[in-house]
């Protein structure tokens, strides 16, 4: 268990790292919070919480998407299948980016601008530009989080476009940091522990979040050289991918309200197993019975099987149209096979839970609640792992 302690501001300038009876990894944790720290002084008054260690440690996801993309939603799912609802830190800036929950932080890495919005206008950059954004902050405070170690991050004020103050942030169970450049620096990316990729259309902008073409169309344009660079080659990094379509199912379709949504699943990550269909390996084609799941017009097809993206081998599952009563769900439950749910139906559980949320109808709703599902599994398999490794080490 982590050992915490509240430092006053008056005291913080004496806290020097120094060797005692623990062994390396404190006395490592305690460098790294100085390091991470050192540069963002707390104000007078202000309570610092120092961790010495933490035996489990923190396990951190990394979640990448343009903005618009649904981040926010996939973050309420994903705390959900953990029981609990994350919120903005109690007491603090209203204005923080951050959201709580008893087993889960997350970080938006928009608070690692090295530069406000003024500054990006007259420097000519986007945010998407890594100039803007200082890598080497991001790089010590999510390191010090995993480490045990908490940190002041600087806050990124979405409606000023102002670097608002710092605010501490507690090494949690799960981090998940979330934003446009989670896996865009190497060193960030070797501490992910598994990473999710949102790679959304344009279809899907119009149809789901009401934009016009010509908003949609200016916006793409000016952001398009940027996101080209530097945010989309990040999705050959992540360990899952949701990829949102149009429909194959009605040709020439111009609406963009029906959706074609993909699952792919990288091989060969530990302690994440890939679903399936059927039969795991085959190639698959399966439109379920329409006595048995009610769908209008143009129905549901799914498909499953191997592939390779980016060089890399993975599994697809991909769903085409929607659903027209999520009670139904359980049908296409019962086919899929390493779910990670601790009970049969929980994945149409989740998704009931949850019916109001966008994407609930189609395949966004439903993968991004099975990632959220494989990322509890993972999370559990770790901290086992952790627990298990001092006593064999012993032994």
């Amino acid at each position: 268990m982590a050992i915490c302690t509240p430092l006053n501001s008056s005291t913080y300038s004496s806290i020097i790292p120094q060797q005692n009876h623990h062994d390396a990894a404190v006395s490592f944790a305690r460098r790294a919070c100085w390091r991470a720290t050192s540069s963002h002084r707390p104000r007078r008054g202000f309570t610092v919480i120092t961790c010495a260690s933490s035996d489990a440690g923190t396990v951190v996801i990394g979640l990448a998407a343009d903005s618009g993309c649904g981040k926010s939603t996939f973050m309420r799912r994903l705390t959900s299948v953990f029981g609990g609802a994350a919120e903005p830190p109690k007491g603090g800036n209203p204005d923080s980016n951050t959201l709580i929950s008893d087993t889960t932080t997350v970080i938006c890495l928009d608070d690692y601008h090295s530069l406000d919005r003024t500054g990006r206008k007259e420097k000519g950059v986007t945010a998407l530009d890594p100039k803007a954004n200082d890598f080497d902050l991001m790089y010590d405070q999510v390191k010090a989080l995993k480490s045990g170690v908490a940190v002041e991050k600087p806050i990124y004020n979405h409606v000023t476009g102002l670097l608002d103050p710092a605010e501490v942030i507690k090494p949690p169970k799960i981090l998940v940091i979330e934003g446009l450049h989670p896996m865009f620096d190497e060193r960030v990316r070797k501490l992910l522990d598994f990473s999710i990729y949102l790679d959304i259309s344009n279809e899907r902008d119009m149809a789901e979040r009401g934009h016009s073409l010509e908003s949609i169309k200016a916006s793409i344009e000016a952001r398009k050289p940027d996101f080209d660079a530097y945010i989309d080659p990040q999705k050959q990094y992540a360990d899952a991918v949701i990829e949102v379509l149009p429909t194959t199912l009605i040709p020439d379709d111009n609406e963009g309200k029906v959706l074609r949504v993909r699952l792919i699943m990288k091989e060969g990550v530990k302690f994440f197993n890939p679903v399936y269909l059927f039969d795991e390996g085959s190639t698959i084609s399966w439109i379920p019975c329409g006595r048995k799941l009610t769908c209008s017009y143009p129905g549901i097809k799914f498909t499953y099987g191997p592939d390779t993206y980016f060089g890399q081998e993975v599994s697809v599952l991909e769903m085409d149209g929607q659903f027209d009563r999520l009670d139904e769900l359980i049908y296409v439950e019962s086919h899929l096979s390493n779910l990670s749910t601790k009970f049969y139906g929980e994945v149409t559980q989740q998704m009931l839970k949850h019916a109001d949320f966008p994407g609930s109808n189609n395949g966004t709703g439903l993968f991004q609640t099975i990632v959220g599902l494989k990322i509890r599994d993972l999370f559990e398999q770790l901290v086992a792992s952790k627990a298990k490794s001092p006593v064999e080490a012993k032994a």
